[in-house]
């Protein structure tokens, strides 16, 4: 929790102005079902299971995302090994320059 608040604070600083999380993939789901996004960071593990079906569902909507990860870039699943991603623990910066790639696609 102290994670994702830092993450959401980080995220304040950079001018984010609606910031909303999710820890399961049917939380994310559901936020996606009801909000437009304009980008979204993702964890690739989501309470202990793979966000795959929330990478899908991001790809076929078309909204930009970045994966979080603390484990194997490796793991990134075929079909979005070509996502950027920020590797934890992360500073400041390192958000910084992924979010900045996102928006300026």
């Amino acid at each position: 929790m102290l994670i994702l608040l830092m993450i959401e604070d980080m995220l304040g600083d950079l001018g984010c102005t609606s910031i909303l999380s999710a820890a399961t993939n049917d939380g994310a789901l559901a936020l996606l079902a009801a909000h437009e996004f304009d980008a979204v960071l993702l964890d690739m593990n989501l309470c202990g299971t793979s966000s795959h079906p929330v990478a899908e569902r991001l790809a076929i909507s078309g909204i930009p995302f970045v994966y979080v990860t603390g484990s194997s870039v490796s793991e990134i699943e075929d079909g979005f090994k070509d996502r950027p991603y920020v590797r934890k623990p992360f500073g400041y910066a390192h958000l910084a320059s992924a979010l900045g790639g996102l928006i300026h696609r």
